[in-house]
């Protein structure tokens, strides 16, 4: 009877208990629909809609033949939304068993140098593989249940249709970082996933050809698998960009540099950098441009290998051997011009009005007799301006810069633009050097101020140490004499070395006037300079944008040829400079060998250089740079070529030959791309077999 009663209370009490939390929840029930119902109605509508952007397409770029050279194609992405995982490490260790074996990069560290890039935006989906294949997408489709807040998206991906071709042109795109999100994310075109422009084209028009991305909205179900689409707002694409690069010149170009640096590293080793420029002279307009070693666009579109980027940014001191391939050497490199400035000497000459170009003014004897005693190629014996152009006399450009003085030398110079930017559209064009007396003092000075702060102070800690070992006041006061006496003695040699770097000396204007010394300028200015000189004397700002047209074909702008100035130089005197430059392709030229089988009605003006490196260890009178200038035809110019091979030799054994190819095919005397390499090969070596090269400077 106890035990019937006892069960009987426990049942009561039970009864009660669950009563109660019915009751409790009945009452959580009602505050839930009386008062947070428009809360939770939100969140499920938020967990059950999903807004996914639509990445815009970046606008494309074409060759001023229509070819496309940069374009978009549709690729899958690997997207991680930590707004729908609950248990993240769980997912982050499926997700990377599942794509490890297709990406091997792709580790927890991986992951976490993501998250911590974008740890303050965490709410935005991270994107952390483009382009996968097909099965790796099957899947991770087949492992959503397991993948929660892991996405697969369709979006446009940049790629380059002629792999390498005009590279550094275009330039590539690459993941954006914090600082360009906040500098250029004021109209919200930018996220933390997006690829912007960093170099090239792809970086000097990023506005134009950013897209305006679109978004949908889509319902899901508790698995997060689409149920339909809501609606969507359609991305806008970006600008198209039409260039004034002529895609055949280009390919001929390019071929020939990579053809003519293999063979020249038979003989020089460190022949691997090349660059040259061709532009039209009546516009401005770049018409071919490269760099080697050579830039690969698609390379930078995901993460770069070690190898890759080795490729790109060896490690440790410079290497002529494994140079680089990160910078376009044709704006962001500067060299020394060597022989190729010899015309603005002769220009300044003339326009001083001491130098009579008939005139066999100058008895060349192998070495200019004024210290330092420049030596010349040869024994010219008596040379004017045509023979002394044709032949390369250091002795009679030396002794026609004397004459003119600096100041007129540099003053047209300047005139030419060497020494400062062309103004070209690419990011991070180089000033290049035209030296000047006052920048002399500033730079020059300036570093024996620094050199003998440090000797002062050398000064300073010696004696302190000897002070501090001193036995007596004896020792003392003989150390305090002789300390006096060894700053006094450099005090005065500061004075002399001061004096001497920091102030023009008379051989500054020797060597500047045959291109050596400090000179140091880009192929783009070199192009532009011979351009200058081919039209009569109009410095046109050169281009590669030819017209920006929008997705819907629409011109929005049209560039146009843009005159920087019409030098300040007597058409009478540039004519007879092109007249002499013509001199350089006649017999007796040292350029004649490139171009004595061209027609009589497309005769080429050049000038062929070498120049030192002025780089530690190399050799002067072996290890040069191959520099060489051009334009065509003679009678009305089209045409400027300049082109540099690091460590080439002459400039008509290295860079010439380039520019002979090229205008063999601009001119159609040679179809350059229907011959085959070895019948290529094989011309070269015919033509250069019996021409003897001198590794002396010009």
């Amino acid at each position: 009877m106890d035990t019937e009663r006892k069960i009987k209370h426990k049942l009561k009490v039970y009864s009660y208990i669950v009563l109660g939390l019915l009751i409790v929840l009945l009452i959580k029930l009602a505050v839930l629909q009386l008062f947070h119902n428009e809360f939770y109605q939100t969140q499920a509508k938020d967990n059950r809609i999903r807004l996914l952007s639509i990445k815009a397409p970046r606008g494309e770029i074409y060759s001023c033949n229509g070819e496309t050279l940069a374009a978009n194609k549709l690729v899958f992405a690997v997207n991680l939304n930590f707004l729908g995982i609950s248990k993240q490490q769980v997912v982050e260790e499926k997700l990377i068993e599942i794509i490890s074996p297709y990406y091997p990069e792709v580790t927890p560290d991986y992951i976490e140098e993501k998250i911590s890039f974008q740890k303050y935006r965490l709410f935005e989906p991270m994107v952390l593989i483009r382009d996968i294949p097909w099965d790796l997408v099957v899947k991770l489709e087949e492992s959503r249940q397991d993948l929660p807040g892991v996405t697969i998206t369709v979006e446009p991906l940049r790629y380059y249709p002629e792999d390498s071709l005009a590279g550094h042109v275009l330039g590539y795109i690459h993941s954006i970082t914090q600082e360009e999100l906040s500098n250029l994310n004021d109209d919200g075109r930018y996220d933390l996933n997006s690829l912007i422009g960093k170099a090239g084209v792809e970086k000097q028009y990023e506005q134009e050809l950013r897209g305006k991305d679109g978004a949908r909205s889509v319902e899901v179900d508790s698995r997060g698998r689409p149920i339909r689409e809501l609606v969507t707002l359609e991305p806008h694409p970006g600008n198209n960009l039409y260039l004034t690069l002529d895609v055949n010149l280009q390919k001929v170009m390019e071929n020939s540099m990579d053809a003519r640096l293999k063979q020249l590293q038979e003989e020089y080793p460190k022949a691997r950098v090349g660059s040259a420029v061709v532009l039209n002279v009546k516009t401005g307009e770049v018409l071919a441009m490269c760099s080697t070693p050579t830039m690969y666009p698609d390379d930078w579109k995901g993460s770069l290998s070690s190898e890759r980027l080795s490729y790109y940014y060896p490690q440790g001191n410079y290497d002529p051997l494994n140079p680089g391939a990160e910078l376009n050497r044709a704006i962001q490199a500067a060299y020394p011009p060597g022989s190729t400035f010899k015309p603005i000497t002769g220009m300044a000459a003339l326009e001083k009005g001491v130098m009579e170009p008939l005139n066999y003014s100058v008895n060349c004897q192998g070495a200019y007799w004024i210290d330092p005693y420049i030596k010349c190629t040869k024994i010219h014996g008596n040379v004017n301006y045509y023979t002394a152009m044709a032949g390369s006399c250091n002795t009679y450009f030396q002794e026609m810069g004397r004459r003119a003085g600096k100041e007129e030398i540099i003053r047209v110079g300047k005139e030419f633009g060497l020494g400062s930017r062309a103004g070209i559209d690419l990011p991070e064009e180089k000033n290049g050097l035209l030296p000047t007396p006052e920048w002399k003092k500033e730079i020059k000075g300036g570093q024996i101020n620094i050199k003998y702060k440090t000797l002062y102070k050398q000064l300073e800690e010696k004696y302190d140490e000897l002070f501090l070992h001193a036995e007596d006041d004896n020792e003392i006061k003989e150390l305090e004499n002789q300390k006096k006496k060894e700053r006094a003695k450099l005090e005065a040699q500061y004075e002399i070395d001061y004096n001497f770097e920091s102030s023009w000396q008379q051989f500054n204007t020797f060597n500047m006037s045959i291109g050596q010394g400090d000179n140091s300028f880009t192929v783009l200015q070199l192009a532009n300079y011979v351009a200058a000189i081919a039209n009569g004397g109009y410095l046109m700002k050169p281009y590669l944008v030819k017209k920006i047209v929008s997705f819907e074909t629409q011109v929005i702008k049209e560039c146009k040829p843009e005159l920087i100035r019409e030098v300040d130089v007597s058409a009478l005197n540039i004519a007879e400079t092109k007249r002499a430059m013509l001199e350089v392709t006649q017999a007796g030229g040292t350029a004649h060998f490139l171009f004595y089988h061209f027609p009589e009605n497309i005769q080429v003006g050049a000038k062929t250089g070498s120049a030192e490196t002025g780089r530690k260890g190399d050799n002067p009178l072996k290890e040069v740079h191959g520099v060489f200038i051009a334009f065509a035809p003679f009678d009305d110019p089209e045409i400027a070529f300049a082109g540099v091979v690091e460590y080439g030799g002459s400039g008509g054994q290295s860079a010439g030959v380039i520019a002979r190819d090229v205008f063999e095919h601009y001119f159609g005397i040679k179809d350059h791309l229907a011959m085959e390499d070895e019948d290529t090969a094989s011309d070269e070596e015919n033509i250069i077999a019996n021409i003897h090269y001198s590794n002396e400077i010009e």
